[in-house]
């Protein structure tokens, strides 16, 4: 009843049937007359039938660019001191130093400032509880034990005032999240965040399927089942035990598509698509403990968990988070502010980063996504302060390359590397200084902030002649 995935998706072949190409191989049932073409069980397989919900982004026109003489953070390991960037074709063509402009490239002065890779964030609500944080913008959590039939872009606001805010900040690309009041809330969206008039507009391409999941204090906190941490686990396990169900009838029916396929349910899609391992499965989780669980729960169903986010405890088990390549998204130093946080560190993300496991500094905040360079320096100093010897390029990759990863975009952001989408920000200083802010952003090689120039400072129509244009 809860779970959505391809398999759900092959029921909208019932639905799809007279969208066959006439030259297409077509598979028929003596028993209802039924026609299947083979690109359109395909398409069942793939999510959402007839293309509805694709991203529909456009890159803004870009003009090849090259940045010259600036500190170069490429977060692959690399620091290139007085060097250049070149973008062209919405790519990072070439770095070095003292490269050749062609013709055609504009040329921006970087002396005595920084170029990182677009920052990125594994976990932010913007849109769903939207700036300005009044009752009708929250959109947030659904009320049930289980809704994976729910899909944050649905509720996603993209007016919302944050997200240019979040670009100005250095940041182009956030998993937006439902919240954590259910065991399962949703699928997430993984957003560009340069401002839209449909949530598709800033949906980043071909980016894949995420399910937020959720566990501790949040989801037994409701007024129905479950109550305890038993009632979580026992919960999780029996919807999943539905989703396997449903996803073995689907399969059955795949295999030989003959007669009427199984009933459709969006809930079972999203978790038949978990099951399939073709979702990013991410979970809201402090304790250690609780971790521990839902992984031994994911153990069972053969699921991945991509990241535990907010993970106050994660420094508990980051040999365990190591072992298994599971990342944990951290804030820099927020704890205390329920029971499940009080064990909060300082050092937790420089220690799970210091045992062999991907740290990651996420927000989950509207305001500390605008600077997610500062929290990643607050992280970097409290792991030096306790003696571990981290780099400033490791620290980069908590806020680019490694919430990439969790977003399974790390083949095409998170770095500077050629051939790698052209998300670049030229700050006006070291970004670990809490001085710095960024001075241009580049999102596939098109400028969309330029702090000097207002007319490339995005502003939404909900803030055009209101009291928050200043």
């Amino acid at each position: 009843m809860h779970v959505r995935s391809h398999f759900a998706c092959l029921l909208a072949v019932v639905l799809l049937t007279g969208c066959a190409g006439t030259d297409s191989t077509t598979t028929s049932s003596s028993d209802t007359g039924a026609e299947y073409d083979a690109a359109t069980i395909e398409n069942m397989r793939e999510g959402t039938y007839n293309d509805a919900f694709e991203s529909s982004y456009d890159p803004p026109p870009a003009t090849p660019t090259l940045i010259r003489d600036a500190t170069i953070m490429t977060a692959a390991g690399k620091t290139i001191e007085n060097g250049d960037l070149l973008m062209r074709e919405r790519e990072i063509d070439t770095l070095g130093t003292d490269l050749s402009a062609p013709e055609d490239v504009q040329v921006v002065d970087g002396s005595g400032m920084y170029v990182t890779p677009g920052l990125i964030d594994s976990h932010s609500h913007l849109g769903v509880s939207a700036t300005p944080q009044v009752g009708p913008h929250y959109d947030n959590n659904e009320v049930g034990m289980a809704t994976p039939e729910l899909w944050m872009e649905h509720g996603v606001w993209p007016q919302g005032p944050g997200f240019a805010r979040a670009l100005a900040g250095g940041t182009t690309t956030a998993l937006l999240l439902p919240g954590s009041g259910d065991l399962i809330e949703g699928r997430g969206f993984t957003a560009k965040l340069l401002p839209a008039r449909t949530p598709q507009a800033m949906k980043f391409p071909d980016a894949p399927g995420t399910l937020k999941m959720a566990c501790g204090e949040n989801p037994k906190g409701g007024p129905g089942f479950p109550t305890t941490r038993m009632g979580t686990a026992a919960g999780l396990r029996s919807t999943f035990l539905d989703a396997q169900d449903y996803h073995e009838q689907w399969q059955s029916w795949l295999n030989d598509p003959t007669g009427e396929p199984p009933e459709r349910d969006l809930g079972m899609e999203t978790l038949a698509q978990v099951l399939r391992g073709e979702m990013l499965v991410q979970v809201h989780c402090y304790r250690a403990d609780d971790m521990a669980t839902v992984m031994e729960i994911a153990q069972e169903f053969d699921i991945d968990i991509r990241s535990f986010h907010h993970a106050v405890e994660a420094y508990k088990i980051r040999d365990l988070l190591a072992e298994r390549d599971i990342s944990a998204s951290m804030w820099s130093n927020w704890w205390g502010f329920k029971m499940e946080a009080f064990d909060g560190i300082p050092q937790n993300v420089a220690l799970v980063h210091e045992a062999g496991a991907r740290a990651i500094v996420h927000s989950d905040d509207d305001l500390e996504i605008q600077r997610l360079h500062h929290e990643a320096a607050k992280a970097l100093r409290a792991g030096r302060e306790a003696g571990l010897d981290i780099s400033r390029n490791e620290a980069l990759r908590w806020v680019t390359a490694h919430p990439a990863w969790a977003l399974g975009l790390q083949d095409r952001v998170g770095t500077l590397e050629p051939g790698k989408n052209a998300d670049v920000v030229l700050w006006t200083g070291d970004p670990f200084s809490m001085y710095t802010k960024a001075h241009r952003v580049w999102m596939d090689g098109a400028l969309v902030y330029d702090r000097t120039d207002p007319d490339r400072q995005p502003r939404s129509d909900f803030e055009l002649g209101g009291p928050l244009q200043n």
